[in-house]
């Protein structure tokens, strides 16, 4: 992952980006499958394997962590795997890498009846002192009615020490990035052996730690050729489970803690983001299909920002060109990634982010920084996410709300009339679904609600055998009527209860607003509860949700009771409290 760099570097960055040259697919059968000029008949299971339920319990039962390792494992012996690494040699630097991880695609193709196929995305950027690089990937046919729809799932192949464009150093970077890019190898292996609805893309990125280059190029040229890419999976140090002495906020309790069992989803947005609608999915999802078949329970962590404090990563380009992403990371990192800092002892982005050590030397390892169990469990949130993603039917559209009493009248257009739906609905209060009803009629009435309560709504239809699709956009935010008292001489705004609260790393304040307020300027107070402002944040007052993203762990702040107002034209109108937790 990269740090947040100045501004100015940011501006180059991105003017570098449009002059990114010559982007193109080695292999024109996958590019054909991408641009969805093929027959699927082409490339059919003699006995396909399509029902979603059994696919869950598969997945779960066939994700291996001995398979995880075994890939680290290689991963590890070629040593520097930078971006401007040595090409040439079969066994040192990025071309011995990423041709074995070709390889390693093309031998889950042949275990799969030659359905995987596998190909570079190569483009010209000068990185490193190397002006061409290659992603490597592999892409699965769909089959059925949305076949040209893809789903990617991502890991950034490329390691870095100290130096960030040191290319001959030990750069093994097992936890940053060996475990993302596992993670992907596994599921193709996994996945391929069954069918789906829509084509599956897996993604081994290069450029990440130099600027996200290789996510640029591909992000690029799915926009640039108009492809339907419906959801997008980036895995970023996904394997590691002890805490260093820094970590970028929200960081982790301290050295040495242990967590293998929670998992953090980052993304962008709060209400209306598809982002974050994606990572409401692939919890439901795994709570609902593949949590019943674990030993081990994994807990999904959905987060406010899009990344770690001052971090980025190879979700965010797909993002920015709109399509909907979202980024795994383990719960406990093992730094912040900035090792220029003084007495920076932590193994992220340093020679130390090898796979373990040898405690007893016999030259074995046998205490491992990877927990292979944790990767495994992390592997199958991703594969049961994609695979009913993949599966899934089409969306509605135009979802409308009607508030009435204690409840909400719903409506969409549903030109499949599958006639089984969800609705997600949600308070902004959280970041997942306080709960989601089942309807049978693209017009209904859900009743039971709070009055005078901000809800967020957003529907999936549910197809013939149960799955349901990707969730529309939470288009509406409304209040269920009943008592609901006009404050501050029927002003027409209310000020939100902030979202996560408690929290530990960024908050969400918001503000509802019914009708047009004139106004000169608005603005977000922050202060202690001695009175002592602490921040102040300009927010609009557009009709509907206006949203201020505020982060505590920019500021040397203990943790206790904090509130916050909204301030118009100087006029204080109203002010709730909040939690920090950190």
């Amino acid at each position: 992952m990269i740090r947040t760099l100045p501004i100015l570097l940011l501006l180059l960055m991105s003017l570098a980006v449009s002059a990114q040259t010559n982007i193109t697919v080695t292999n024109p059968e996958a590019e054909a499958v991408l641009m969805g000029d093929f027959d699927p008949a082409d490339y059919a299971q003699t006995d396909p394997m399509f029902d979603p339920y059994l696919i869950s319990e598969m997945l779960v039962s066939e994700i291996n962590a001995d398979s995880l390792k075994s890939y680290l494992e290689q991963m590890s012996t070629f040593g520097n795997r930078n971006t401007g690494s040595d090409t040439t040699s079969t066994t040192f630097g990025m071309g011995a890498a990423r041709r074995w991880a070709y390889e390693k695609f093309k031998t889950f193709d042949a275990q799969a009846e030659d359905r995987l196929l596998v190909s570079y995305l190569q483009f010209d950027e000068p990185i490193c002192g190397m002006g061409q690089h290659r992603n490597v990937f592999a892409v699965l046919p769909g089959q059925g009615p949305q076949a040209e729809e893809f789903v990617l799932v991502e890991g950034h192949l490329d390691s870095r020490c100290e130096d960030n464009c040191d290319v001959d150093c030990m750069a093994e970077g097992m936890e940053d990035n060996g475990s993302g890019s596992a993670l992907v190898l596994e599921l193709a292996r996994v996945m391929s052996q069954y069918s789906y609805n829509r084509t599956i893309v897996f993604v081994l990125t290069t450029g990440e730690e130099q600027g996200l280059w290789g996510a640029e190029a591909f992000s690029k040229w799915i926009k640039d050729n108009d492809l339907p890419l419906l959801a997008v999976f980036n895995n970023d140090v996904i394997g590691g489970v002890i805490c260093g002495e820094t970590a970028s906020p929200p960081g982790c309790p301290g050295l040495n803690d242990v967590d293998s069992i929670n998992v953090r989803i980052y993304s962008q947005g709060s209400y209306n983001s598809p982002n974050k609608q994606l990572a409401r999915f692939t919890k439901l999802e795994f709570q609902e299909m593949a949590d019943q078949f674990m030993a081990v329970k994994p807990v999904i962590n959905i987060m406010t920002p899009e990344d770690r404090t001052g971090r980025g990563g190879d979700h965010i380009p797909f993002r920015e060109r709109g399509y909907p992403s979202i980024r795994f990371t383990s719960a406990n990192e093992h730094g912040d990634g900035n090792p220029s800092q003084p007495d920076y002892h932590d193994r992220q982005h340093s020679m130390e982010d090898v796979l373990g050590v040898d405690t007893d030397g016999d030259m074995i390892l046998d205490s491992f920084f990877v927990d292979f169990n944790y990767l495994a469990r992390n592997t199958i949130i991703n594969g049961n996410a994609i695979a009913m993603a993949a599966a899934g039917p089409i969306a509605p559209t135009n979802f409308e709300v009607v508030p009435v009493n204690n409840g909400f009248e719903v409506s969409f257009d549903d030109p499949n009339d599958y006639g089984v739906y969800r609705i997600g609905i949600r308070t902004p209060s959280t970041n997942d679904w306080d709960t989601v009803y089942t309807i049978y009629n693209s017009l209904d009435t859900i009743y039971g609600l709070m009055a005078d309560q901000v809800y967020d709504l957003s529907a999936a239809t549910v197809d013939d055998i149960g799955i349901e699709s990707l969730f529309s956009n939470e288009r509406f935010s409304a209040f269920t009527t009943g008592t609901y008292e006009l404050p501050w001489s029927e002003r027409g705004l209310t000020l939100l209860q902030n979202h996560p609260n408690p929290f530990d790393e960024a908050t969400v304040i918001g503000v509802q607003v019914e009708r047009p307020i004139e106004h000169k300027q608005a603005w977000i107070s922050v202060h202690d509860l001695q009175g002592r402002e602490l921040a102040r944040m300009p927010i609009s007052l557009e009709i509907g949700r206006n949203e201020v993203e505020y982060d505590f762990q920019n500021h040397q702040y203990v943790p206790g009771t904090y509130a916050y107002s909204l301030i118009i034209d100087g006029q204080l109108v109203e002010s709730k409290q909040m939690i920090y937790a950190y």
